[in-house]
């Protein structure tokens, strides 16, 4: 396999070679304060894209991807909605691995939890503390910056950049502005775990570099994130892990997927554009969100809008009408150039421009095939018409009432009486197919 990544640490397109029999993956999981939105579903759906190519190529591929369950986010939400922690973190948890399975997503191999691992975090900031890499201010645990020289070598920024960029927190107590906190105490109302500096909490950082230690070992193959998370997380994640390894790389390779805006503008909390998949599945299935988030090569920003939502829609009903009601397939190598676009950084547009070449050659075998390590067309046409109705909630007898009038209409010439209930039918979403064997129904997004 010529599997080529873009790394971010070189800032180079690699070929990819395994660090040894076993392939090891990471990705960084979402904090569970609240329902996911769009753009937690970009870095997952990347993931497994990945990892379906992975596993075809090699006999052993363990994919990791955690869960931040104790977060000052998800304490404030807990105390607004007067519940422990634990409450509001299984809730959006859960809600997150729906959302992930309507997305065609697999499960990670492990899927690890920072309450679950507080044990390895205070070892690893004990190993930190006696490298003389971090020191405790004021019951706090801090990472010494100045005592990593190549820290910044994954962002490329300048000091004067970074401090800004990671919008630090000033404190008397650090030894420099760069300094990042791996454990805070933990007053009587905040959730906390014995320590040998008292009742406390983690810092962020530290959380990833711990369960990548525990789980996939000191150093793995590729480490997996948005473009938000390389600097100040994942340049965190390199100190602390090569300072605790005696200079052991943290990752070979990084992968980091570009930004999601909405109509153009940046999605923000602050600006209130925040989309939640919760509320896309409302109205469309599981398989049109992802397609629409493949129409794009993953290191490109993606504009999001009911348009693209809306042409994924018309994308996908082609090739269902392909597909049809088969359940039978070969399951046989996709074409050559389908695989190379795959290969080439996961170039999922030129991927998909193949499987449209497929479909018209109406190879469903190598459709389906092909279609699978996209994560689509994973229903019947029939199952997946029905998840749409299901969806929009339609009453098919009321639609065939509706028909039958309009078609009443018209043999009676009351023509305006039966644009009128056409009107009606695709203000609904559904569009009406008129021919000599009668009136056919279809939906149209």
């Amino acid at each position: 396999m010529n599997l080529k990544i873009f790394n971010t640490l070189s800032k180079k397109l690699e070929p990819f070679v395994p660090l040894g029999e076993t392939v090891k993956v990471y990705g960084c999981g979402p904090t569970v304060y609240n329902h996911p939105h769009i753009g937690n579903a970009r870095p997952a759906i990347i993931g497994d894209i990945l990892v379906r190519i992975l596993r075809n190529n090699y006999k052993k591929v363990v994919y990791v991807r955690n869960i931040t369950d104790i977060d000052d986010k998800i304490n404030k939400k807990a105390k607004e909605d007067k519940v422990p922690i634990e409450v509001i973190a299984l809730k959006y948890t859960k809600i997150y691995q729906e959302n992930m399975r309507a997305l065609n997503v697999l499960p990670p191999d492990i899927e690890p939890t920072v309450t679950q691992n507080i044990h390895s975090i205070i070892k690893m900031i004990s190993t930190l503390l006696e490298k003389k890499n971090a020191y405790e201010a004021e019951n706090h645990i801090l990472f010494h910056v100045p005592s990593f020289k190549n820290y910044g070598e994954l962002s490329k920024r300048k000091k004067d950049e970074m401090i800004e960029g990671a919008r630090v927190e000033v404190a008397p107590y650090k030894k420099d502005p760069m300094d990042f906190i791996l454990w805070k105490p933990s007053t009587k109302d905040q959730p906390g775990w014995d320590s040998p500096w008292g009742i406390g909490r983690p810092g962020w950082h530290i959380e990833c570099s711990s369960m990548i230690e525990t789980y996939l070992g000191e150093t793995i193959d590729i480490h997996l994130g948005g473009n938000d998370l390389i600097f100040p997380h994942h340049e965190n994640e390199i100190a602390q892990s090569k300072c605790a390894h005696d200079g052991k790389p943290l990752s070979k390779y990084w992968i980091h997927n570009g930004f999601i805006s909405m109509d153009k503008e940046k999605m923000s909390k602050s600006i209130g554009n925040i989309v939640l998949i919760n509320d896309i599945l409302k109205k469309h299935t599981g398989e049109v969100i992802r397609f629409a988030m493949l129409s794009a090569h993953y290191k490109q920003p993606l504009n999001w809008n009911e348009n693209l939502l809306i042409q994924a829609n018309k994308n996908l009903e082609n090739l269902y009408n392909i597909i049809g009601d088969e359940k039978n397939f070969k399951n046989i190598t996709p074409p050559k150039k389908f695989f190379d676009a795959l290969l080439n950084d996961l170039n999922t547009p030129e991927a998909i421009k193949e499987l449209f070449k497929l479909a018209k050659e109406n190879s469903k075998d190598q459709l389906k095939s092909a279609a699978n390590y996209l994560g689509i067309l994973q229903l019947t046409k029939t199952e997946w018409i029905n998840q749409k109705k299901k969806i929009k909630n339609l009453d098919e007898k009321k639609i065939e009432k509706l028909i039958n009038d309009r078609n009443k209409a018209r043999k009676e010439k009351k023509f305006a009486e039966a644009d009128k209930i056409r009107d009606k039918l695709i203000a609904d979403g559904i569009i009406l197919e008129d021919s000599p064997a009668g009136t056919k129904w279809r939906i149209i997004n």
